[in-house]
């Protein structure tokens, strides 16, 4: 969530760096006449209690002297009713501003690349040299379906598009792929903990998923009067766990990795990816998160990235760093690093895993802080996935086929066989 103050004091700064995101000035010049608003009702209703207070001192002195006391009465009634007044009309200003900015995204930090989409995208580097073939690769839909180990059709009966069932090998692959990123990230001083599938509205908002982005996520029905809904990343629930603490700075960094399904409407993505398992409503992901102290949020940013860049090192996969854009970052990062794997199919890289800082901008969300001396300053939350299990199952079809359309299984996941 946007610092309010430094929208009131800093507003041309806070303003050129949201320009980036291609973000609306005259939007953000409405939020800072809101949030200017509701800190003049509270300085009036401030400033008629004080003076109510004042005159009820005078008040009681005049009743010990015996004096008349209509006027001042009638002054004290104005008081109180003006106060009331100014009380109602900051806490209403408040709401709208409070519901107003958590519509707004991070400040983009002043490392990230200008640019406007992904075509603005800056490489960082390449990771291994994509394999070359002496036959024409196949994707991994017609692999899949060829060996049984990919069934579409079944799980457009079943559910609907954009499911997949797996099947044999390919289940066995999907769940050797899983132990082994979390042996990995444990490996590299990530906890691993379990978490729920299904949250409420709050831990949604706490991450930034709500309020904006709610035609993406699964809403579920409910006989109670809050709302729930199935993840889209184990980021929500993970981060979220220290929703609205003070934990100890000697605790920091604190780093965490998690299995859990993820469950996407896609809303957005009409017509993309529709083939196959890269776009799907519901995956398999490990995921990365770390709460650190604000000075070592950027070298937790490093260590992530090379958690998940060495596991596909790891694996025999190339693949590249990229630097996103102002514009193509998602709504909560302050700076995101891009993992594209390479695709022989598609002969071209593909996004596997996105790594970010968030800044204390989910904390300010989710009212995470931790105890510095005798003050409480907000952390720095940072997330990444380690890795997208389909999508990685995707490209070791896709990079190890062999030209009979068997897949050879990378040395790494044999053991977890």
């Amino acid at each position: 969530m946007l610092d309010v103050r430094a929208l009131q004091n800093s507003f041309d700064e806070v303003a050129a760096k949201l320009a980036k995101r291609n973000m609306d000035r005259g939007l953000l010049n409405s939020l800072r006449e809101l949030a200017f608003d509701a800190k003049e009702a509270k300085k009036k209703m401030e400033e008629c209690l004080a003076l109510q207070n004042e005159k009820s001192r005078v008040f009681g002195q005049y009743r010990q002297e015996g004096k008349d006391t209509t006027e001042l009465k009638a002054e004290l009634d104005k008081l109180k009713s003006e106060a009331a007044e100014y009380e109602t009309r900051a806490k209403e200003l408040e709401a709208k501003l409070h519901e107003s900015v958590l519509t707004f995204p991070n400040l983009p930090d002043d490392s990230v690349p200008e640019g406007k989409d992904e075509d603005d995208n800056v490489l960082l580097k390449t990771v291994l040299e994509p394999k070359s073939f002496d036959f024409e690769p196949k994707d991994h839909v017609e692999l899949g379906e060829a060996l049984g180990w990919l069934d579409f059709e079944r799980a457009a009966k079943i559910s609907k598009s954009r499911f997949t069932v797996m099947r044999g090998e390919a289940a066995k692959l999907e769940r050797a792929l899983i132990n082994f990123m979390i042996d990995f990230n444990a490996s590299r001083g990530f906890e691993l903990v379990s978490v729920p599938f299904i949250v409420n509205a709050e831990t949604m908002q706490g991450t930034g998923q709500l309020p904006k982005f709610e035609e993406d996520l699964f809403r579920l029905e409910s006989e109670e009067e809050r709302a729930f809904y199935l993840i889209p990343t184990a980021e929500v629930p993970l981060t979220n766990l220290y929703y609205d603490e003070i934990v100890s700075m000697d605790s920091l960094p604190i780093k965490m990795t998690a299995h859990t399904p993820c469950f996407r409407k896609e809303a957005g993505s009409a017509g993309r990816d529709t083939r196959g398992m890269i776009r799907q409503h519901q995956f398999h992901k490990v995921e990365l998160v770390v709460i650190s102290k604000p000075e070592e949020s950027m070298a937790m940013l490093d260590e992530m990235l090379s958690c998940a860049s060495d596991m596909l090192t790891e694996l025999g996969l190339a693949h590249r760093l990229m630097a996103l854009c102002a514009g193509d970052m998602g709504f909560s990062a302050t700076k995101t690093i891009d993992i594209e794997v390479w695709i022989p199919s598609q002969n071209k890289y593909r996004e596997i895993s996105s790594v970010s800082n968030c800044g204390d901008f989910q904390a300010r969300r989710a009212k995470i802080r931790y105890k510095d001396g005798k003050a409480n300053k907000l952390a720095h939350t940072l997330n990444g996935s380690s890795l997208a299990v389909g999508r990685t199952l995707v490209a070791i079809m896709e990079n190890y086929q062999k030209s009979d359309g068997s897949i050879e299984i990378p040395h790494a996941l044999k053991k977890y066989l």
